[in-house]
Parts: structure tokens; sequence; C-alpha cells
């Protein structure tokens, strides 16, 4: 979809939108539109019980006077209270309306909003952003859509300050380009997206100045990576370690850091999963999509960082070479590992990437994101991600981004009682600490392999996939994290 911005004024075609705050007072552009069709708005909003409320949406036949194919009023609440995410839901819901009835050109006019904590110019591009989120599909593989909602071709924001709406949308245009990157790796079927076909589309990323070398399985065999090459050991698809680098900050700068697991499908390995919902184990891989995702985001808007993305990539399968349960492998770290349960391969994944980004960058801050137990979500549920980390600036640094971009986190507590819960027998560690506290025994076995850096872990199962739809999202992969570490980044990291 083609978004442009211009001043206010009223097409000859497609449909109008109007945003209306809450009253819905004959002002503004408003008003304008009011005299326009002799006061028919005025009428239909008195017959009506519609006053603006945030969410709510009025559908007009076209009033004579407008040349449009229809006139949508849609509500914003109190200019006062109006966010960023307000902005954001109404554009995702007007487009959600209009591909429903098949319109495939509509403008809206963004008048009268605006507060303390948002500027007018944002606002519209919020709106647009919602928009433009809400626009994304995945429907390459259906042969036959004549049932789907027909997808919108163009949309003008109309306002009085469309320079600089223009100017704020350019940069989150690159952000939804990351997420849509993000979405499209998490949706994407295991057969057609395995570790070697990741690690090709991560290369795609030196389109927009991102470096990037791919590591094989005899590269990784040299630097003792036993940990993740175990996870893969029973696939015939070779498992890749896939480093990118942005240099958009100081040169010699210290980078920020984000790791990803990336297990393009996870059978659970000889601990078989139960058969029910396996399918969604193609989005095993949601962290190393994120940090793609946000690679193409941080270079795409030129941002002033140096920051490294690594991923792990492998495939978790049971055949005659897979990884046992009794079996001990030796990390890059030189720390031995029991398996206890080969569906615990995450957490192996991401040891040997988070000592390999520690020892060879040394950044400022290390983040790792996985979709990594099913125990976030009893304890969260869908509505955040969870957060454990060593550092209690970063943390905070974290959920401050995640309020602001509604990719909400929650911080977990951690410590020794649980630390000695994945002590061993016969290795310097297991790979689970039992069912009791399942998400975080699984952060304790990360931190074991960061030795100094300060480290962030983001347990996003509940978040990254089978995502709840909403007004700007229907997709089954969310797109998630990239707007939290992007906003993080550019408000604590940039030079």
């Amino acid at each position: 979809m083609k978004i442009s911005f211009s001043d206010i004024s009223v097409g000859k075609s497609g449909a109008l939108a109007v945003v209306v705050t809450e009253g819905a007072t004959m002002t503004g552009a408003l008003g304008d539109l009011d005299r326009k069709t002799g006061g028919a708005i005025k009428r239909a909003i008195k017959a009506t019980d519609f006053t603006g409320k945030s969410g709510s949406i009025l559908d007009l036949v076209t009033p004579q006077g407008l040349m449009v194919s229809r006139l949508l009023l849609m509500g914003v609440g109190k200019a006062s209270a109006a966010t960023a995410t307000t902005m954001e839901n109404l554009g995702g819901d007007l487009v959600g309306r209009l591909e429903r009835d098949k319109e495939t050109a509509a403008a809206i006019i963004v008048d009268g909003v605006s507060n303390a904590r948002l500027r007018a110019e944002d606002a519209a591009a919020h709106v647009a952003f919602g928009a433009k989120l809400r626009s994304y599909r995945f429907d390459k593989y259906k042969s036959k859509k004549k049932d789907d909602p027909v997808p919108m071709k163009t949309l003008s924001v109309g306002t009085k300050v469309a320079a600089g709406a223009r100017k704020a949308y350019s940069t989150f245009e690159k952000i939804a380009d990351g997420m849509f990157l993000t979405r499209d790796l998490v949706n994407e079927p295991p057969n057609v997206l395995f570790p070697k076909e990741f690690a090709r589309r991560a290369r795609a990323l030196s389109k927009v100045g991102v470096k990037v070398e791919v590591l094989g399985e005899a590269q990784m065999h040299k630097l003792g990576m036993g940990s993740l090459l175990g996870v893969g050991q029973g696939s015939e698809r070779e498992s890749q370690l896939v480093v990118m680098r942005w240099n958009g900050g100081k040169p010699g700068d210290k980078p920020v850091a984000f790791v990803g697991k990336g297990v393009c499908f996870d059978t659970g390995g000889i601990s078989l999963k139960p058969p029910a919902g396996m399918e969604d184990m193609k989005g095993d891989m949601g962290g190393a999509a994120c940090v793609t995702g946000l690679m193409h985001a941080l270079a795409a808007r030129k941002a002033k960082v140096n920051a490294v993305g690594v991923i792990g990539v492998v495939e978790n399968m049971p055949d005659g070479n897979a990884q046992r349960p009794g079996d001990i492998v030796t990390s890059m770290s030189g720390q031995t590992i029991e398996i206890i349960n080969t569906d615990a391969e995450g957490r192996l994944v991401l040891a040997d990437a988070l000592h390999y980004t520690e020892k060879r960058f040394q950044p400022k801050f290390m983040i790792d994101l996985a979709t990594l137990t099913g125990a976030i979500m009893v304890a969260l549920g869908k509505e955040y991600a969870g957060l454990f980390s060593n550092d209690d600036l970063l943390s905070k640094q974290l959920a401050e981004a995640g309020e602001a971009e509604n990719e909400k986190v929650w911080r977990m507590p951690m410590g020794p009682a649980y630390d000695k819960a994945i002590n061993s027998q016969f290795a310097d560690m297991k790979n689970t600490g039992g069912r009791d506290g399942g998400s975080i025994t699984a952060a304790q076995f990360l931190l074991r392999f960061v030795k100094s850096t300060k480290w962030a872990h983001l347990d996003i199962a509940g978040t990254a996939m089978a995502s709840p739809k909403s007004s700007i999202n229907q997709s089954w992969g969310s797109g998630w994290g990239v707007r939290l570490l992007n906003r993080l980044v550019a408000d604590h990291y940039e030079g």
C-alpha cells in the first residue's frame, strides 16, 4: 500500500475518513465538511450515538456535496488523552474496515489531535504507521484468494503539518519493513525456511548496508560450539551461525549486541513433543527473526550506533544421530552440559551464541530473544514477554521502551536458589531445572554463559507467534520486539 501525506483536502474518489475527537464538535476540517454537505454530518451524528469515543466508527452514505464513495467518522477520544497507540489502532482499524468492504483507495483527515505527549505531525504519522502495519499479509501459498479481503492500494493522510508528518513517517516506514521481515520469517513453513535458507535471507541485509557473515558447522566445530551443534546433529539440514553488523556509530565505539534463538523447526528431538500443535514449532526461530528484522530497521534508518546481531540457526530432529538424554556436551566456553531433555534445546543454541558474541565483540550490552519456554506463557500469557537480567538500568530502559511501543516486558526474579536447580551430578550443569520455575531456571542457565557484560534475556514464547489479532496485526507472526529494541537504541544508545 502506497501512503502519502498532503494538506487537508477532499478528493473526488475513493473513501474519505475523518478523525473526530470526543464530543464531535463541528470545528476544523469536520466543520468544513459539514458546511459542504449542508449540515448532513451534524444531523447524522445527532441521529446516532456516535460521540467520537476512541475506537468508534460512523459509516455514512456519502452526503450530497462530496464526490467520495463513502464517508467514515473515526473516533479518537479526547484529544488530551490521545497516544501513539490510539492513533496507530485508528489507522489499522480504517484499513481493516475498508479492505473488508473492498475499497482500494482512501484518504483520512487528521485534524485537531495533539497534546503535551503527542505532536500533531506525530499523530498523523502514527495513523499512517498503524495503517501500514495492518496492511501486511502472508498469502503467497494460497492459490485461491477470492474470499480474502482486497488489499488497499493507496492511502492519503491529510494534515496541516504534512511535511513534519512525512518526515516522522519515513522512520516508521523503515521500522515497519523490519517488522514485516520478522513476520515473514516466522510465518514461513519449515520446509521452506531451513537454516541455510534463513542465512541466505539474512545475507540480503547487505542491500541496506549490513555486513553479514555465516559460519557453517566446520567453522563452529573449530570454535568448540558443542552446545549449539548438538541440537542440530539429528537433522540433515546443516546448522548455521549468522553474524550481522551495522556500523553507524563512531569508529571504535563498542557495539550493542542482540542474540537470537533460531530453531527453524523443533520436534523436541528424542524427547519428542506431543503431536497436537507441533506445527506451530515453525515459529521457534522468532528470536532470530526479530534480531534480523531489527538489524534491517537500524540499517535502513541509518541509526547512529554500532550494532551486532548474532543468530544460531538450527533444526531439532529425532534421527539416529540425534542428541540423547544423558549425553554430555562441551560448550564453547568450556563448560560441560548434561542433556536431560532434548526439548530444552534453545538454551543450548544461545549458550554458544552468547559466549561467542561476548568474547568477539565485547559489547556494551547483550540482549537475547528466544521463544524459550511454555512456562512464561503460564506466568504472563500473551500480553508481556518475560524479562530476565543482571542489570537494573538495562531492565528499566527495556520496560520504558516496552510501554512506549506497546510491546511490554515484565521483569522476573533470578537468584542462587533458582540457579542451584540446574546443577548436575555428572557435568557442570544440566539443561533443565525441572518443572517449577521453568522460565527462570532457563534464564539462570543462560546467565552462566555471560561473564561480565550487561545482559537481558527476553522470553518471547507468548508474543512472537500465534499472536492475538489486533488493530495493527492480523498475522500469525507478530513481528514483536523490533519496535521495542529500536526504541531502546534510539532513546539511549545512539551517539
